[in-house]
């Protein structure tokens, strides 16, 4: 139910930047960064409630379903529409020129292609999600989860505290990077998922330093420190990918003499 408040929350403060859109920039970057900070603490709302059915014993496929329509909401409609809003309706308010009204297209189709990515990589994950403990999303993710694909939106605004783009140019790059994130949640590139990280164990001094102050460095520089880890995620994915085609490509047998003259 937090995860969905702040879903609804992130699009309530992203209509009212819209409305005030050559009104007020200093509102409006507010109430941007309102949605995206919205965004940032229902992923970690997202990252908790699944750790404490599992400690409680109340997991169910009732949890199972509600958790997915509420990160359709919060992880595909909400992050689009902020997508959207934020990076082209905002820097393009009025096109002037055919190269800003077809960017403004663009926008559009690609926002969409965003929810639509969502709700695939969402319904993947149920399917994949009934085959034990042994499945493929019990110790990796298959393909980017949403919640990492939303917090990468989220942290891009909040990097600048809901400060709008002042050159149209920056769009292109902007939307290319949405298409980017939403063709990796429906791809089979391999995410961590640390559900291997059991929260009973009890853990070393240095370990609990480590996290306390991580969780200080986003407390006082939450702009720059989030905006590391959900790139740093993103690229994870990529980075393993691509040591798997060098790997592949080293270890490939050398052909066979008849093949050669094949």
């Amino acid at each position: 139910m937090a995860n969905a408040f702040c879903g609804y929350l992130a699009l309530t403060e992203s209509f009212k930047a819209g409305a005030l859109l050559g009104v007020d920039a200093a509102m409006v970057a507010r109430h941007f960064d309102m949605a995206a900070m919205a965004i940032g603490f229902a992923v970690l709302f997202d990252g908790l409630d699944g750790r404490i059915a599992r400690l409680m014993g109340t997991t169910s496929p009732f949890g199972t379903e509600l958790d997915s329509l509420a990160d359709t909401i919060t992880f595909g409609i909400a992050p689009a529409f902020l997508a959207m809003t934020w990076g082209v309706r905002a820097v393009l308010p009025a096109p002037d020129g055919m190269l800003q009204t077809h960017l403004v297209s663009a926008g559009w189709v690609v926002s969409f292609l965003f929810i639509i990515c969502s709700a695939a990589r969402l319904a993947r994950f149920n399917v994949q999600s009934t085959g034990g403990a042994d499945r493929p999303e019990h110790k990796q993710f298959v393909g980017l989860p949403t919640p990492a694909a939303a917090g990468l939106v989220a942290a891009i605004v909040h990097f600048g505290n809901g400060a709008l783009i002042e050159e149209w140019l920056w769009v292109p790059v902007w939307l290319v990077l949405l298409l980017g994130t939403s063709v990796l949640m429906v791809s089979t590139w391999r995410y961590h998922s640390f559900k291997d990280l059991d929260l009973r164990r009890q853990r070393k001094f240095p370990v609990v330093i480590v996290v306390g102050g991580l969780f200080g460095l986003i407390w006082m520089y939450s702009e720059v420190v989030l905006l590391v880890i959900a790139t740093s995620y993103l690229m994870s994915g990529i980075i393993v990918k691509l040591k798997q085609v060098l790997h592949r490509g080293r270890h490939d047998p050398e052909p066979l003499p008849q093949e050669r003259n094949a």
